[in-house]
């Protein structure tokens, strides 16, 4: 009994000494003494093999219908009549950055924004619609991947264009306890096909202030594990079973001490 009295005070410190400090899980630890600073709205900026979008309306439908690309798609109803409904089609951005657009021709629009994209094809419909058009493009493929230690790692698409990188975690399921959160690498590759890591301390409150605090179209977020995630990794099954039947008998001899003593 006096043994097993001193193994359990050891057992108990190796297995607080092996669990994730608390210190290193809460997220901007230090809000309070950051200032918030003044930067324009996140607007996306079109990338090499984007797909968009691209709409022309007027009050004329037959005057916009050469500058919206559209494909004849055929579907049945009650299997007697086929029609043919028209489908907007996407526009591929090549590596120069550029689209073939109706009528228009070649556009650069790779490092543009939305609203310059749209601005540009509107200046160029000026000598072949008489009113001022609503020009809308849109991002078809905008989407992120995060993997490492989160819940739910894979690539999602972002509907509103528009992600950060707590809202990046938030939909793979937020990091596990394992996650290392001063270092996440954000793996981005610009439109000159450059690609760089960068680290990203997320217990640190000024990440809000960061360049690197919104996600562009493509990025990867990696979650490294901490060391204990990756010495647990190294068991092997049969030394994680050994542990388990350790501990199982560890909780019954300290169950026995109780009820003897």
């Amino acid at each position: 009994m006096k043994m097993l009295k001193r193994i359990l005070p050891i057992l108990l410190v190796a297995c607080l000494a092996s669990c994730t400090s608390y210190k290193s899980v809460p997220y901007m630890q230090n809000v309070d003494a950051v200032t918030l600073e003044q930067k324009p709205l996140y607007d996306a900026k079109i990338m090499p093999k984007d797909l968009l979008t691209i709409t022309v309306n007027c009050t004329d439908p037959e005057v916009a219908l050469p500058f919206n690309l559209t494909i004849q798609t055929a579907y049945s109803i009650k299997s007697t009549s086929t029609y043919s409904s028209p489908m907007l089609m996407t526009y591929l951005v090549d590596n120069e950055g550029s689209i073939d657009f109706p009528v228009l021709g070649r556009l650069k629009v790779g490092g543009l924004t939305k609203t310059e994209a749209e601005n540009m094809i509107r200046e160029g419909l000026k000598p072949y619609i008489n009113e001022v058009p609503i020009v809308t493009v849109r991002m078809a493929n905008y989407k992120i991947s995060v993997l490492g230690e989160v819940a739910h790692p894979g690539t999602f698409t972002v509907s509103n264009e528009k992600v950060n990188i707590f809202e990046a975690l938030a939909l793979a399921g937020d990091m596990t306890v394992w996650g290392v959160r001063n270092d996440v690498k954000l793996i981005r590759e610009d439109a000159n096909g450059e690609r760089m890591v960068v680290s990203l301390n997320l217990n640190d409150a000024n990440i809000i202030n960061s360049d690197y605090y919104y996600l562009q179209q493509n990025d990867v977020v990696y979650v490294t594990p901490n060391k204990v995630k990756a010495r647990n990794s190294d068991i092997g099954s049969a030394t994680s079973l050994w542990f388990t039947a350790g501990s199982m008998l560890v909780s019954i001899a300290s169950l026995l001490v109780n009820i003897l003593m």
